[in-house]
């Protein structure tokens, strides 16, 4: 049978003892209810009465005519009520049921009283709807000879509209909210997650490593425990990074490696996705938190806690905690490290701590802090997809010529002084900078204090970014430049269950590589 929400539809209520009932208000219109001391009420809205109403007349053979007079109505009046355009009182209804030779709780059950009847008041209920009023599509009567095949297609046809207008409500500024409000629990708690370290330590003890850099057979050692078999294959669909199959315990990955990413990752991220139990994600904010913990605990991973935190420690007391050093202990990306280390350092080595990744062209792409740091952000607090300060490190270090060393630099902004060390990574994408920051007080730790290259912050000061004034007033209306639009600013998010992936070409792959039966 076929259902719909009723939850902004009118409804009316009687007692299915026999109860005494009186007439109250609620969402602005007359209802029918009980006394105090009643048995709960049972709720039907006006379209299922309606239909229940009119089945029982046209069971006994009576026209809308008949049935109007016997209650003293006009024709007019009944139709109304039977299209659920009209709610009757208790007393009409009570007539009602009297004429057509049946009770009032007989007439206010909830079900329909035939998948006919559930199918024409589905259609009714889509054209009162959103989505008819938004396509300026007339209303329409519900005629008897319209077969069943052709209100299931209006009604296949009205959920597809529906759920692409639900799809194209997912826009950027849902993801960006969703990222916002993700990023203020991870601020919250210090971005730092005890459950997934233990899942990580759970599983290295399970495979047998004992310290130093987790290598590439240990990984495969990871999926083989967990059930899963490793497959190589070139023909990997192009917009996914790895592709499971559960049903056959297979993980599938390229066999052409990019030189900018550690080919243990896509296998520790297949794996964490099925220590982490997770489904498909109903919604941007569920895809973005499955995606963070995800990364999580591959870092947790690839640098153990006891192991990372005992590195970090001992730099610390040392007084020159690097990023590179971090990165070269455990054989990983400087991402991967940079990323690491926010995980520990205020839970671990109480230093409050910033990170940004920023496109070439200034574009934030990823951030964190807890530091008091202030990026810029747009009205909903989002900071993903905003520009930043020219005078900051993660931009700075674009200028820099020598991308073999570390960049360092302070940074004096309104809300104090922060030191930041950076890199340029690449992609194919471009180029980003993937920077570690923190405040002026805690930079004692590090290596690479001593830099002398400094530079001043007044954002979000219009001013501090502006081209000079003689500059912008020579080139403002003589220039047109051609943005290099990324597409995924244009696209709806999300574009399917997991945004960005064509799952059709997903699931051609798997059914070509699936083992014979």
């Amino acid at each position: 049978m076929i259902t719909a929400d009723r939850s902004t539809r009118p409804v009316v209520a009687a007692s299915r003892a026999g109860g005494q009932a009186v007439v109250v208000e609620r969402t602005g219109r007359p209802e029918i209810g009980l006394e105090s001391g009643a048995e709960p009420t049972t709720e039907v809205d006006a379209l299922t009465l309606g239909r229940r109403i009119r089945e029982r007349r046209t069971a006994r053979g009576m026209t809308l005519g008949e049935l109007a007079a016997a209650i003293e109505r006009a024709p007019s009046q009944v139709s109304a009520i039977e299209n659920g355009k009209r709610e009757p009182r208790l007393s009409m209804l009570r007539t009602i049921a009297l004429a057509l030779g049946t009770t009032a709780d007989e007439l206010l059950k909830t079900d329909a009283p035939s998948e006919r009847a559930a199918l024409e008041i589905a259609v009714e209920r889509a054209q009162r709807g959103p989505v008819f009023a938004a396509l300026g599509l007339p209303s329409f009567r519900v005629a008897k000879g319209m077969s069943d095949q052709t209100l299931t297609t209006i009604l296949a046809l009205h959920q597809e509209i529906d759920r692409l207008h639900r799809e194209r409500a997912a826009t950027p500024e849902e993801a960006r909210r969703a990222n916002a409000q993700l990023r203020a629990e991870m601020r919250a708690r210090d971005n730092f997650y005890p459950e997934l370290e233990a899942k990580a330590a759970e599983l290295l003890e399970a495979v047998g490593h004992t310290g130093g850099p987790v290598s590439h057979q240990l990984v495969a050692d990871m999926a083989g425990h967990l059930g899963y078999s490793l497959h190589y294959v070139g023909d990997l669909p192009h917009s996914t990074r790895s592709v499971t199959d559960k049903r056959n315990g297979r993980v599938y990955l390229p066999t052409a490696q990019s030189p900018s990413r550690d080919s243990r990752s896509p296998i520790l991220q297949a794996l964490a996705s099925h220590l982490l139990g997770h489904h498909e994600p109903r919604d941007y904010a569920e895809f973005l938190r499955q995606r963070i913990e995800t990364n999580y605990l591959t870092a947790a991973i690839l640098l153990p806690e006891q192991a990372t935190v005992r590195f970090l420690t001992e730099a610390k007391n040392l007084r020159r905690i690097s990023m590179e050093d971090l990165r070269d202990a455990f054989a990983v990306s400087y991402e991967t490290a940079a990323h690491r280390f926010t995980n520990v350092a205020t839970a671990r080595l109480d230093i409050p701590v910033h990170f940004t990744k920023v496109h070439e062209s200034g574009t934030i792409i990823k951030a964190y802090e807890n530091d008091r740091v202030r990026f810029p952000s747009d009205a909903l607090g989002a900071i993903e997809g905003t520009t930043m300060c020219r005078n900051w490190t993660a931009r700075t270090v674009f200028d820099v010529e020598d991308r073999f060393s570390p960049w360092y630099q302070y940074t004096d902004t309104s809300s104090g002084t922060f030191w930041c060390t950076s890199r340029i990574e690449k992609a194919k994408e471009g180029e980003y900078s993937v920077s570690v920051g923190v405040p002026f007080e805690h930079v004692k730790w590090f290596r690479g204090r001593e830099t002398p290259h400094r530079a001043v912050s007044r954002c979000p000061d219009p001013s501090c970014c502006q081209a000079p004034a003689g500059l912008a007033e020579r080139w403002a209306d003589a220039s047109w430049p051609a943005a290099r639009t990324p597409t995924s600013l244009l696209a709806a998010l999300p574009t399917g269950t997991f945004p960005g992936v064509d799952q059709t070409e997903v699931f051609q792959f798997l059914e070509a590589h699936a083992p014979s039966a």
